[in-house]
């Protein structure tokens, strides 16, 4: 047998060797799925979640998805893994408690339905709407299920994040996308509300609905020296409402400080949500 003969079988056998690890990591990926999914079912036994519409983790979610970034090596682009399992955890998490995904596609259906199925996968029914406050309301009249619109929705009057000031209304849970980076496949800004968790939410940045007669000039610079910002305003009845971003450990009655501070009038503060900061890529 010549050489050349001799590197081509073992360059086959090598190949059948290769190919057959594969096979082997397949069945045991699905295995763990299965896995995975008796204890799911255990889990809705023990807890009863199937029925209740309370089995979101944002905090949770946000640990693993940065543990995920975190050890990601090789290859495999980091978009394919993360979409994997964003996946898993929202089949599961429907599983356990069944769900529909309201999203506002005011600004366009394409994206938002990229990042739905991004984020939340093809089993999860995705119901489009138009505008956020359809979405909230949609949220508040549902059992348990999420909504999901832009945060840069300008608006003159009727802001949408007044709707959610009762403390029974739905509550900002999170903010996608969760890893950060310019070439993120479902790159929309997106802010995700639910009705209020039964555990609390991840509370890294709190956002807050605050409501003030009139506007001064050093309103934003009172606020920012709190480490507070505005990312939101518009008209109400009475005055203005602003939505404002701060750090989970200030929380919102350093707002009020620094809007009574600022001299705006009347102050009405309430905290509309919370979410992890995003995972920044390096």
């Amino acid at each position: 047998m010549s050489a050349p003969e001799s590197i081509e079988k073992t360059d086959a056998a090598r190949l059948a060797d290769l190919r057959q690890n594969i096979d082997r990591i397949d069945a045991e990926m699905h295995g763990l799925l299965i896995e995975r999914s008796e204890i799911v079912n255990a889990l809705i036994a023990v807890k009863g979640t199937r029925s209740s519409g309370q089995a979101f983790r944002p905090g949770r979610e946000a640990d693993m998805m940065r543990r995920l970034a975190a050890r990601h090596r090789g290859i495999l682009p980091l978009d394919t893994a993360e979409n994997i399992w964003r996946i898993i955890i929202s089949t599961f998490t429907y599983v356990q408690a069944p769900f529909s995904v309201h999203a506002d596609i005011s600004a366009g259906d394409g994206p938002m339905r990229d990042s739905a199925r991004f984020h939340f996968g093809f089993t999860v029914p995705y119901v489009p709407h138009a505008g956020a406050a359809a979405v909230i309301d949609a949220v508040a009249r549902s059992q348990g299920d999420l909504g999901i619109f832009r945060p840069d929705q300008k608006t003159a009057v009727n802001p949408w994040w007044e709707a959610l000031r009762n403390p029974d209304a739905p509550k900002i849970i999170a903010r996608l996308p969760f890893i950060e980076r310019p070439d993120h496949p479902a790159g929309t800004p997106l802010y995700v509300v639910s009705k209020p968790l039964e555990d609390a939410a991840v509370r890294e940045t709190v956002l807050v609905a605050a409501r003030v007669e009139r506007w001064r000039e050093d309103t934003q610079q009172a606020l920012a020296s709190a480490g507070a910002e505005i990312t939101g305003s518009a008209g109400v009845e009475g005055g203005l409402s602003l939505l404002v971003a701060i750090d989970g450990a200030t929380g919102s009655e350093a707002v009020r400080e620094a809007l009574e501070h600022a001299r705006v009038g009347r102050v009405e503060v309430a905290e509309i949500g919370s979410h992890a900061n995003r995972f920044q890529l390096s």
